[in-house]
């Protein structure tokens, strides 16, 4: 009990408490081939999240810090790390690993690694990063760890096969960091992040990220971290300001229909589509392939190289729609997504959050659309009880099937149904009105009705767009 006591530890340096008027990353001792970087990657004004933990982490803190996707977790870890070993260039032992990052996914350690040689491109000798990811060839992992590594990020299951071989790899390891501590909780990786952590010396540092503090991270927590301090920048259960939400009451057979429908407007110019199952993801891409909408799927079935090529498409805009599961929900960190649709709602109402998060990072703005059958009501409410808001609805049941051609504008119905009252909490659902158009937010807004006017979830009708 003691122990998670000590959680509640904050970070409350002069100049970095919540009211923190740092504007640079120059404010915050970042050595100068990293701003360098930084300014070379276009980044000039510190995230919160980096502003509180990047001061910490650098005078050698363990650390707790509570931040939800797209805040900027990856450079508050990292710009630390590179900064000591910049400091420290000490020889590579071979066999050996100085810095050890754990995430959850192979798209979330590769994105991890690629941001270690943004940062550190320009330090010299060149960085040692390396990535033990599954779903590779396992020898050439072992000839790098050989090798040795001044950064190792890897997932947890991959790691511990090499581990099995080579049990004294952590054992100079200076810094670990655990991220996304949640999601590989959900995923079953507590016991074996316990199983690594144990073969790397007592005396280290180390520092845990997580979007969410259920008890099973905070005992976890409790048994890593010495003394740490608790850095955090928005609530759990938090979504970002900038993503416009809405939910669409649809029957279940015309999802897929209605989901054409929201891709086909010019202003989804990059897309994340969510499912609930990798099977159900595969059916979706092949239905917005038959549609004309190109689409491709990532998910845990793929193969590595399948993922990777999949998330490079995406990234440099020759595949305009990503459809993706849970698994790889928190692994897709992608510039300019615009729109984020959830097919289904999630089981956990802390994954819409995540999801949600793929859209609006770095300070820009996004939509979430969720569609909602009847049987995902109950899904719906808990998602406003963790978020603590009251989603916009629009009510597409009934609706006769959409046009197979360039469709309405989809931004129109989100003025439309943003005239439209919240729904009282307590509120009975009423049998369904007439059905909405479009969804989003267009220059040239225009809602088409197929039965009269658009009507909210309570039955109250929305001002016509003109």
């Amino acid at each position: 009990m003691h122990a998670v006591s000590r959680l509640n530890r904050t970070f409350s340096a002069p100049g970095l408490h919540e009211r923190s008027t740092v504007t640079k990353f120059s404010d915050l001792g970042i050595p100068q081939p990293l701003l360098r970087a930084l300014h070379h990657a276009g980044y000039e004004t510190p995230s919160p999240i980096q502003a509180k933990a990047i001061p910490a982490i650098s005078r050698g803190h363990d650390l707790l810090g509570i931040a939800q996707t797209g805040t900027g977790k990856t450079a508050a870890f990292a710009l630390p790390v590179l900064g000591r070993l910049l400091a420290d260039r000490s020889r590579l032992v071979p066999g050996r690993v100085r810095t050890l990052v754990l995430a959850p996914t192979r798209e979330l350690a590769a994105q991890i690694a690629q941001s270690f040689h943004t940062y550190g491109q320009f330090m010299h000798p060149s960085l040692r990063v390396g990535v033990i990811v599954g779903g590779v060839q396992h020898r050439p992992q072992a000839d790098m760890i050989a090798r040795g590594l001044e950064v190792l990020v890897a997932t947890p299951g991959r790691l511990l096969d090499h581990l099995a071989a080579r049990r004294d790899a952590l054992a100079a390891t200076e810094m670990i960091i655990l991220d996304e501590a949640d999601h590989m909780l959900d995923l079953g990786f507590i016991e074996p992040i316990r199983r690594i952590v144990a073969l790397a010396p007592k005396a280290r540092q180390t520092v845990l990220f997580s979007a969410t503090m259920p008890e099973e991270i905070a005992a976890l927590a409790a048994a890593l971290l010495r003394n740490p301090l608790r850095v955090s920048v928005a609530p759990v259960g938090t979504t970002v300001a900038q993503v416009d939400q809405r939910v669409v009451f649809v029957e279940g057979n015309s999802k897929r229909d209605v989901l054409t429908e929201l891709l086909r407007d010019e202003a989804v110019t990059r897309a994340i589509v969510f499912t609930r199952t990798k099977r159900g993801a595969d059916r979706v891409t092949h239905h917005l392939n038959e549609s004309g909408i190109g689409a491709q799927a990532i998910h845990g079935n793929k193969s590595q190289n399948q993922r990777v090529r999949a998330l490079d498409g995406f990234r440099r805009g020759h595949v305009r729609i990503l459809v993706a599961t849970d698994i790889a929900a928190r692994g897709i960190d992608v510039d300019g997504v615009t729109h984020v649709v959830n097919f289904e709602l999630p089981d956990a109402p802390e994954s819409y959050v995540h999801r949600i998060g793929r859209t609006a990072r770095a300070g820009a703005s996004g939509q979430a659309i969720s569609l909602c059958g009847n049987e995902e009501r109950p899904l719906l409410r808990q998602i406003e009880k963790l978020t603590r808001q009251t989603l916009p609805v629009a009510d597409r049941r009934g609706s006769p099937p959409a046009p197979r051609f360039k469709s309405w504008s989809a931004d129109g119905a989100a003025k439309a149904i943003a005239t439209s009252k919240p729904r009282p909490e307590d509120a009975k659902r009423r049998k369904a009105h007439s059905p909405i158009q479009a969804l989003g937010t267009s220059k040239k807004p225009l809602v088409l009705p197929a039965h009269g006017m658009p009507r909210s979830a309570h039955g109250t009708q929305i001002k016509k767009v003109l």
